[in-house]
């Protein structure tokens, strides 16, 4: 795919081999320097896409990021700039006699400069079955290192659940946290003695390693492996002491090689990576600098060094750009002193220099904590720190930094590096790190950007993360961020006042957008745009929220605009990966009977329903089912909705309770059925669950449910609320005690009611409970210290009254095109049959 070029204008000819980050961020410095006026800029890259986070694929595999998050530079970026694009062609070749690019489309490309940023590219061993004979690696094998490899990850461990990682480097660690959270089962092997050997040392290793243990990652080391099992499907690694593995998926992170064979091929000198000065000028195979030919990234070889992180990438596209452009002729790379901060596997590791001592005199001062999963080890030489090493706490990382990068005096007590014993306090050590201190490793922002950010005018950290990209890779970073933007700001930092809106197309809190819908009657999404949104725009981003508040505050007077929703509320089903829907019937209280179980049976059977899984909702789910086929398959089942799908009420989880139960002290399952049928499918700020427990052996876990009811001694009721379980973990805090079920009824439609009306969108009751404070919701919802009571309890009366199974749209569509097979069709993969 090209983008459009331009005639000829004066400018020279710029052409730029590579579109990865290297390669982007040189043209970048480019544009900043001015390079707009000097050049027309062309770029070849082998991927289909602008440019993007390579760092960040890690989140993406684990569903921590979407793909749209990861993305650097849009295609609209390179129009803006005028650059032109050619995505997804590869170079073959360059002519430097004739000085064009010859590309595999059959395109020539003329130059008058050259920047060859072809990067790296996963390195993967020979080993015996990995591939297979003409077609490639084995369908089971991948390498994870592009946007299509995670892809191609992701797809795979819907059905396979048992890899084997090799290599356990931060890469390999990285994918097998990826991984785990898809299902799988994951083993990393590891050829050299500890995780992470190029970062840690042993000791540090170790720690790493029982941390990684710890989320149920196995981890082999001092192991080779020398074959993969199995023809049409894999079955296991052979390791080289005869150990088998079983497996049905591989990954590949073993180390990463220079992509330097078309510089080879068109006369460049190539050892392990394109081999340049100290100007950035590749040299030809005699050694001499090709004045017209730059390279830059992980494709280089500068002084015997070949870097495999970002921030040298990023100091290299500086003095690219400045001896490309003339802004300092003068400008040259000397080579990188690296100090990595990373997010490994959730665990935070930080390594600069060596990580051992290399004479009899350097001093080692280790601190060794394995069970608290913490270790830290600095190598100071001739009074200078040259190496640290920090697993599990990055506290004193940023004078760490200072004193690695400046050689700065180091204390006498030399303990004093890895603690605070009388010296200076964190801010001082931010104040005096050098501008050129690199704060965010993923975009390679130094704290001079941080700084003239904040001096230009951004006096926020949302503001200045928006415009460095500072803190917004890995995340290990944010607090150093905020550091270095408040002391920027002289301590004067401004607040983000969008920050507080409830949505972020229209400029007020809920409290103030409640009032103004109530007095303006605005009863419509639409309306609220024009009314409340600057000159009337509508936000896409505000729409679901916006919606969301309507119906709570409106019920059934709302007027209901479809585009204001979400998929799954538009169809009233759960969109999965493979672009079908998941539809869980209601269960209530997890009780269903033979008549429904019949029911679902004929319904999996007649529509072919892929997979049939019990929910931790004590309902049944049935996935697979094709947007198009969702109101017969609502129809024949004709049970109502159980709102798995929505920002609502969603279902209440109970135990056997007293009729069964020796141990029941109430009758928590006719109380759950009673709760869900009186407030089943309320909409709200985000999902709300809930649970009522026979007694306090809680076994449906109602002390970390949005609300939580547990039976005591007494025939009291204990009521819980802002619990969590599933990425956050917190125990609900304990609202009150009641003598009878129909006050659990009514204190927890209060309570809903009142976070309903109160909690930001998206806000889960685990952060709105202690963000108010448990205190003050007991005050309000069951001591009425605001006098509103009476007005909640009306309020989510009439909620209740206005209720509908959305369920029953399957005979009247809200729309004629609700349930139509989008065009064009794309065929994604489908869940397989199990």
């Amino acid at each position: 795919m090209a983008r459009r070029r331009r005639g000829d204008d004066g400018r020279r000819d710029l052409v730029v081999v590579g579109n990865g980050m290297a390669g982007a961020r040189a043209v970048e410095e480019i544009l900043e320097r001015g390079g707009a006026s000097q050049f027309r800029i062309t770029m070849f890259g082998e991927e289909p896409y602008g440019n993007y986070n390579r760092i960040m694929l890690s989140n993406v595999l684990a569903g921590l990021e979407s793909e749209d998050a990861i993305f650097l530079n849009s295609m609209a970026w390179y129009d803006e700039n005028e650059i032109t694009l050619h995505a997804g062609v590869r170079v073959a070749r360059i002519d430097r006699h004739a000085r064009t690019v010859r590309a595999d489309d059959g395109s020539r490309t003329p130059y008058d400069a050259l920047v060859m940023a072809t990067g790296s590219s996963a390195f993967v061993p020979d080993i015996p079955g990995m591939r297979t004979a003409g077609r490639g690696f084995h369908q089971g094998v991948f390498r994870f290192r592009t946007l299509d490899d995670t892809r191609a990850m992701i797809r795979y461990a819907r059905t396979h659940k048992q890899a084997v990682v090799i290599g356990g480097g931060l890469l390999g660690l990285e994918a097998a946290r990826g991984l785990q959270t898809h299902g799988v089962d994951v083993t990393v092997v590891h050829g050299p003695g500890h995780l992470m050997n190029q970062q840690l040392d042993p000791a540090g290793g170790y720690v790493l390693r029982r941390g990684v243990e710890a989320l149920g990652i196995s981890v082999v080391t001092s192991a080779r492996t020398v074959k993969v099992l199995g023809e049409t499907e894999i079955t296991g690694v052979q390791l080289g002491d005869g150990r088998v593995l079983p497996c049905d998926m591989v990954v590949v992170a073993a180390g990463i090689r220079a992509n330097s064979s078309i510089a080879a091929a068109s006369g460049f000198l190539v050892e392990r990576g394109i081999v340049v000065d100290d100007q950035m000028h590749a040299l030809d195979d005699q050694g001499t600098p090709d004045p017209t030919v730059f390279a830059v990234g992980e494709c280089v070889q500068h002084r015997d060094q070949v870097y495999g992180l970002v921030a040298p990438l990023w100091e290299q596209a500086r003095v690219l750009a400045d001896v490309l452009t003339g802004t300092d002729p003068s400008a040259q790379y000397h080579g990188s002193r690296t100090a990595t901060k990373l997010k490994v596997a959730g665990i935070d590791v930080a390594s600069m220099g060596i990580t051992a001592p290399e004479r009899p005199d350097d001093d080692h001062i280790v601190i060794s904590e394995p069970r608290r999963g913490l270790y830290k080890s600095v190598v100071v030489r001739d009074d200078r720190l040259v190496g640290a090493t920090l697993v599990g706490d990055l506290e004193k990382v940023a004078p760490l930094i200072q004193a690695f990068d400046r050689g700065s005096p180091l204390p006498e007590d030399r303990i004093a590096l890895l603690f605070d014993l009388g010296t200076a306090p964190a801010a001082v050590g931010v104040a005096e790190l050098p501008d050129e201190t690199t704060v965010c490793n993923c975009n390679g922002v130094s704290k001079g950007t941080i700084a003239a950010c904040v001096r230009g005018g951004v006096a926020s950290l949302t503001g200045v993360m928006d415009a460095t990209r500072a803190g917004k890779g890995c995340g290990s970073c944010k607090t150093l961020v905020g550091q270095v933007v408040e002391w920027a700001a002289g301590g004067t930092l401004e607040v983000d006042e969008s920050a507080s809106w409830y949505v972020p197309g229209i400029p007020y809190a809920k409290a103030e957008l409640v009032a103004l819908i109530r007095e303006q009657e605005l009863r419509s999404v639409s309306a609220v745009f024009a009314a409340l949104a600057p000159g009337g725009v509508e936000d896409a981003k505000s729409k679901m929220g916006l919606n969301s508040l309507l119906r709570t505050l409106w019920g059934a007077a709302v007027v209901d605009e479809r585009d204001g929703r979400f998929i799954n509320d538009r169809v009233h089903a759960n969109i999965q990966r493979d672009g079908t829907f998941s539809v869980v019937p209601q269960m209530k209280g997890g009780v269903t009977s033979a008549d429904q179980l019949r029911r679902i049976a004929d319904v999996a059977d007649k529509h072919r329903i892929p997979l049939i899984k019990l929910t931790g909702g004590q309902r049944i789910d049935l996935l697979g089912v094709p947007k198009q086929d969702l109101p017969k398959v609502w129809a024949d089942l004709d049970m109502p909705s159980g709102y798995a799908y929505g920002k609502s009420f969603r279902t209440v989880k109970t135990c056997v309770g007293s009729d069964f139960c020796r141990f029941g002290l109430g009758d928590s399952t006719a109380l759950g059925i009673a709760i869900e049928t009186r407030y089943q499918g309320l909409d709200s700020p985000a999902k709300i669950k809930l649970a009522v427990s026979g007694c306090p052996r809680n076994c449906a876990e109602s002390y970390v449910k949005d609300v939580g009811v547990v039976a005591v001694d007494g025939g009291r009721w204990e009521i819980w609320v802002g619990g969590a379980a599933g990425a956050h973990i917190r125990k609900g805090d304990l609202l009150t005690t009641v003598d009878t079920p129909q006050e659990v009824m009514t204190l927890t439609g209060r309570f809903i009611q009142y976070y309903r009306e109160t909690a930001n969108w998206l806000e889960r009751t685990y952060a709105w409970v202690p963000r108010l404070g448990i205190e003050h919701v007991r005050a309000v919802v069951v001591d009425d210290s605001e006098g509103i009571a009476a007005e909640l309890d009306a309020a989510v009366q009439a909620s209740v009254d206005a209720y509908s199974d959305p369920w029953k749209e399957r005979d009247d569509p809200a729309e004629p095109g609700q349930f139509r097979t989008a065009l064009p069709l794309t065929v994604l993969p489908q869940v397989p049959v199990r």
